[in-house]
């Protein structure tokens, strides 16, 4: 890493889109403040998955909107600061729009990256661990290409249309009730993370998803930070070539340990 540029952004879980169009609105342009304040000391940036509370590429459409972020992002790739995106569980119908228009690296899968010489595995979150069969099946129904190809057959003023209003009822829409922490031995991600170690070294595992800021000790040697969101917490990670921190961005505009 350089001098100037030397630290690793994380963040995930923004959910544009919802509750509603100004609150969403009023994020995005939080999102961008927050990128505009580490341009200038980002070597990589990474968002961690659920970008959008929804998202699907028709051939020739895409959602409307957003335009500041990918706007944004597109400034950041253009100037060479390597963007990853994830696909999370709201927005995994994302394919080669992002790529082509914007320059992000896109990644459907957890990955494992070295900065620095600390190792990190990297992923939205969803399916991992034990329980949640239920989203398990669901998410393999969403990623079977003759479901996809199905729901391209509909007019995108129908299929986008009934996909926001399904958006009005998940949790990112309806509030805060899941995010609460009971203990790290229900934690699934905790117990993903505890059992990856007895076959791997990683320093830190970083995750979205979970809709709840936690900075766990896995064993003695490895971290496993959760992102949170951006509806109601700002949260990020930035690594600063030594060390990973759990930081906020206020809706004051500043940066503050969280």
């Amino acid at each position: 890493m350089s001098d100037q540029k030397k630290n690793i952004y994380f963040a995930s879980d923004f959910h544009l889109g919802v509750p509603t169009y100004e609150k969403s609105l009023e994020r995005e342009k939080r999102v961008v403040a927050w990128l505009n304040y580490i341009e200038a000391t980002a070597e990589e940036i990474f968002l961690v998955g659920d970008i959008f509370d929804f998202w699907f590429e028709y051939k020739h459409a895409i959602p409307k909107g957003f335009v500041r972020l990918q706007g944004k992002i597109a400034e950041l790739t253009d100037k060479g600061i390597p963007v990853h995106v994830f696909t999370g569980n709201h927005d995994m119908w994302i394919f080669d729009y992002l790529p082509k228009e914007l320059g992000v690296q896109l990644h459907r899968e957890p990955i494992t990256r070295d900065f620095n010489g600390k190792k990190f595995l990297i992923g939205h979150g969803d399916g991992l661990g034990p329980g949640d069969r239920g989203y398990k099946f669901l998410k393999k129904v969403f990623q079977n290409k003759l479901c996809q190809w199905a729901f391209a057959r509909l007019h995108p003023n129908f299929g986008i249309g009934l996909a926001n209003y399904s958006s009005k009822t998940s949790r990112a829409a309806t509030g805060m009730a899941d995010e609460v922490f009971h203990g790290k031995e229900n934690e699934w991600l905790y117990i993903y993370c505890k059992e990856v170690l007895q076959k791997e070294h990683f320093d830190y595992f970083i995750f979205g998803h979970r809709h709840l800021p936690i900075d766990l000790e896995v064993g003695s040697q490895s971290r496993y930070i959760n992102l949170g969101e951006w509806l109601n917490y700002g949260t990020f990670v930035e690594f600063d070539g030594t060390n990973a921190h759990l930081k906020k961005w206020t809706l004051e505009g500043k940066v503050i340990n969280y």
